[in-house]
């Protein structure tokens, strides 16, 4: 892995307003590649809203469609690697909450949220692939909010090659200092476990459906520590540097890398 500069983003993303939160999201993407940053991560459903109910139907777009065109053009302009969600068509029917990587080089990639939380469980589809990409000297995986709270996934990705995890949310409720508490007692678990940075922002602010969003963003390094964080109220963006020499230190720990001891023969 290279080291990497990435910029971590909360965003308020109003449901249905999908052409003021992809302009927010442009903006914000600009804002990141001029503080150098090579990967930028925006929460869940953060273009299209997040909500439980079905009027994210009426706003949901296929892949590739108008939103990824979009992304693509501006991650290639700027040469960012841009990391969005939206809630996705497929077919008729089907939705689901995807998180898209628009990569700097004009390749796209997605990650279909794999474990639906109950109230999710009735407007969206799970998905079905566990994956892992590389962009800019590193290799990573995508999980989405309620994703993380199994551990297995984590493991798959790392096993994949992951060098880092990037866990967007749209978790409502609590205060900033709260919800980040909440996310460390299993983020951590998942960086330290693994050998893996583990980078999570949520969305910010609340909505006119009720949803209140505390605007928490994270970065947790392979040691299973806070590297840097930020808490706000508002739209902001947090800039981390990750030290690819910490990875290495810990992978090449004979006794904190814990992945190559894994006894895959009985589980």
């Amino acid at each position: 892995m290279k080291p990497t500069r990435a910029a971590l983003v909360l965003q308020h993303s109003p449901p249905g307003e999908t052409r003021a939160n992809l302009d927010a999201c442009l903006r914000l993407a600009a804002r990141a590649a001029d503080l150098g940053a090579s990967v930028v991560l925006f929460p869940e459903l953060n273009i299209t809203g997040y909500c439980t109910n079905h009027r994210i139907a009426s706003v949901a777009e296929p892949l590739p469609g108008p939103i990824t065109d979009t992304l693509l053009h501006t991650a290639t302009r700027l040469n960012i690697t841009i990391l969005a969600g939206m809630a996705e068509r497929n077919g008729a029917d089907t939705l689901f909450a995807t998180h898209v990587a628009a990569m700097n080089d004009g390749s796209l990639c997605l990650y279909r949220k794999l474990h639906l939380a109950p109230p999710e469980k009735e407007i969206f589809t799970q998905g079905a692939a566990i994956e892992t990409f590389g962009t800019n000297g590193f290799s990573f995986g995508i999980q989405m909010c309620y994703d993380a709270h199994f551990p297995e996934l984590s493991t798959r990705m790392a096993l994949g090659g992951a060098d880092i995890l990037f866990i967007p949310h749209a978790s409502p409720r609590k205060t900033p200092r709260e919800k980040l508490d909440s996310w460390m007692r299993h983020l951590g678990a998942r960086a330290f476990d693994n050998g893996v940075f583990v980078l999570a922002c949520n969305q910010v602010g609340t909505h006119s459906n009720g949803l209140a969003f505390p605007g928490v963003a994270v970065a947790v390094g392979p040691d299973g520590k806070e590297i840097t964080s930020l808490l706000s109220d508002h739209e902001e963006l947090l800039i981390v540097d990750l030290d690819a020499g910490l990875l290495e230190q810990v992978r090449e720990h004979r006794m904190r890398y814990f992945l190559p001891n894994r006894r895959d023969d009985l589980y």
